[in-house]
């Protein structure tokens, strides 16, 4: 699927839209720029700045940043790969905030804490989803027959019993006790809170399966409860003497724990089996109705905020309860933010609706359609032998490519563009490439929709227009920047070289400083060995020859400082005070070769102020070049607008 990006040459579409309202303010190689354009980034020059600059001295900065752009431009690279990427996925970011349903985001959170104060009996049979539609509608169909057999007078708990994919329905018939809000699939709470007592819903489907539900008796919320715990495990085979021993140290836990309950989280820590709740204390994550084991939940939920339960006893052993406090419902600024993080799973049924919501919000905005009859021609087309090779020749270059999948206004978007962004789709049988292809359609749709939506903004959304072309013109001027300036000052030796020989003369130091080699060794003789070793040793290939030859036994450190500025340096050289040496591992040091100069003998010597240096000198060579490369012409009139 080829991106496209409204930066670069592509603007000039948009640009004639608004370009009659908004004046030309300069052109610099023959783009022009618009002034609200120069406006926005005069303004927000000057607000960074400590002292504004005056209009001129911007309008000169200006036409030097436009002149790089235009450069990098001519140099292509606006055209390649990884900037057209980058900015396809800055585009999109930018548009983000624009494109947020917070609305429905909010009606989701006052929904949910409309629920949140009642908790309802549920109880449902459920039959798993597969991949393959055809099975998932007979699967629809088998639950419609057991619903009507159950409004005949089936009893619904044998039903689940019988039919039900549920692990759970071996012990509980399907009953799944009082439920809350929060806890189950959004499209399986919403039928439960929608429907009368006594209710057996239509099918329900949810991301995992397909659902009959039937609803029992409804109660005001217990909320949620924080409390800590310590528990003596007892396996499901455990013998009678390992249970009489389980309650045996729960009892004199317990009896330590009555007598101070400020050992409470000491003992959780040392002698609870739940080890994960033990590194905490014994502290639990927040919990309400159906979340915890029933004897443990209900114990828990009695207790006052502070008490300590009991030893209580459930399937998984023995149990003391500290309960720290009923948590509240959330207010609904704490249900929003929830939300978001829930909405940011794309497997979240809500995130779902929110995208379907936006899809059909773009396509009314723009006229887009998703083209039934194609899509149909493209599943018939997959349902004979899935997505193989011959499918994916057909609905790239065949007749089935050139059908219009999708349409935005007047503009079409072939099977062949949908088939390009699709290249993971291959070797899928038949029986679920129909899943696969609507999905992905649906998620093609909605790209399109939202590339709509992004060339509207950028047209006519100044906020939007003004900082997608600066990051645009910023990323270039980066890029075209380091590679006439920044990284040529640091890589190009010989001409680095040849500047510090041209300008010697310039760098100079108030005093001498001392040049050679600091070495640390194990001892004495390993010091010996190394002057031996590096007699004849070219000087560049000193600390080399030392790290390879005596690695662990001394280190190496090229050295090139003034008096006072090293006090071991100070101590060898300058015979200064005695330094003790910085690592035990060493007791020998030395400097090689060391030697005074009054002045810097080569370019390393003071590489980081000639490599500024001749930045500055390539700047100024490349400006004066891009001033005789590339014309500008400024409107002196709209200038003379700008506030």
């Amino acid at each position: 699927m080829k991106t496209r990006i409204l930066i670069g040459a592509g603007l000039s579409a948009c640009l004639a839209a608004w370009a009659a309202k908004d004046p030309v303010i300069m052109t610099v190689n023959g783009i022009e720029v618009p002034r609200s354009e120069f406006e926005y980034l005069y303004h927000k020059n000057n607000k960074q700045q400590l002292v504004p600059q005056t209009l001129d001295d911007y309008v000169s900065m200006f036409e030097i940043y436009k002149l790089k752009v235009a450069d990098a431009k001519a140099a292509g690279l606006d055209t390649l790969p990884s900037f057209l990427q980058e900015m396809a996925q800055y585009r999109q970011d930018l548009a983000a905030p624009y494109l947020t349903d917070s609305v429905f985001v909010r009606s989701l959170a006052e929904e949910y804490l409309d629920r949140v104060g009642e908790e309802i009996e549920a109880s449902h049979i459920m039959l798993l989803k597969t991949r393959n539609a055809s099975e998932n509608r007979q699967l629809r169909t088998k639950l419609d027959s057991i619903r009507k057999e159950i409004i005949k007078g089936a009893d619904f708990n044998e039903m689940a019993l019988t039919y039900s994919k549920d692990p759970s329905v071996k012990s509980n018939k399907g009953n799944l006790g009082f439920i809350t809000a929060g806890r189950y699939p959004y499209s399986f709470e919403t039928a439960v809170w929608n429907a009368k007592p006594g209710e057996v819903t239509e099918v329900v489907e949810s991301p995992v399966g397909y659902h009959l539900i039937k609803t029992g008796g409804r109660r005001k919320s217990r909320g949620k409860v924080e409390a800590s715990h310590i528990m003596s495990m007892i396996r499901p085979d455990a013998s009678e003497e390992m249970q009489q021993a389980a309650k045996q140290k729960i009892d004199s836990i317990y009896s330590i724990v009555k007598a101070d309950a400020s050992k409470f989280s000491e003992l959780a820590k040392t002698l609870s089996d739940d080890k994960g709740s033990a590194r905490q204390g014994g502290l639990l994550p927040v919990f309400g109705t159906g979340e915890m084991v029933p004897e443990f939940e209900k114990a828990a939920f009695e207790l006052a905020d502070g008490e300590i339960s009991e030893p209580v006893r459930s399937m998984y052993g023995w149990h003391i309860i500290l309960k720290h406090r009923a948590v509240p419902a959330p207010e609904l600024s704490e249900a929003e933010q929830m939300l978001w993080r829930r909405l940011s799973n794309p497997q979240d049924e809500r995130a779902k609706l929110m995208k379907e919501r936006q899809t059909q919000k773009l396509a009314n905005k723009h006229k887009g359609k998703l083209n039934a009859a194609t899509l149909e021609a493209v599943l018939a087309a997959a349902s004979v032998n899935g997505i193989d090779s011959a499918f994916l020749a057909a609905t790239s270059s065949g007749q089935l490519s050139q059908l219009p999948l999708v349409e935005i206004g007047k503009k079409k978007y072939p099977v062949k563009e949908f088939m390009s962004g699709a290249a993971g789709m291959g070797d899928i049988p038949s029986s679920m490439s129909e899943l696969i292809i609507r999905d992905a359609a649906g998620n093609f749709f909605n790209s399109r929709l939202r590339e709509a939506e992004e060339d509207w903004l950028y047209e006519n959304d100044a906020d939007y227009r003004n900082l997608l072309n600066e990051y645009h013109d910023g990323t270039l001027l980066y890029e075209i920047s380091l590679e006439k300036v920044w990284n040529k000052a640091s890589e190009d030796s010989e001409g680095l070289n040849n500047f510090f020989e041209s300008h010697r003369s310039d760098y100079t130091w108030t005093q001498p400083r001392v040049k050679g080699f600091l070495v640390q060794s194990v001892n004495d003789s390993v010091s010996q060995e190394i002057r031996k070793v590096l007699a004849g040793v070219p000087e560049n290939k000193i600390e080399e020859t030392i790290k390879k030859e005596f690695s662990g036994m001394a280190s190496v450190e090229k050295i090139l400082t003034s008096k006072g500025g090293n006090p071991l340096v100070d101590y060898l050289f300058y015979h200064g005070p005695y330094v003790a040496l910085p690592t035990s591992k060493f007791s020998s040091v030395f400097l090689y070769e060391p030697r005074e100069i009054p002045a810097p003998e080569e370019v390393d010597d003071v590489k980081g102020q000639v490599i500024s240096d001749y930045q500055n000198q390539l700047e100024k060579e490349w400006v004066d070049n891009l001033r005789a490369l590339y014309p500008v012409k400024v409107n002196n009139k709209e200038l003379k607008k700008v506030k």
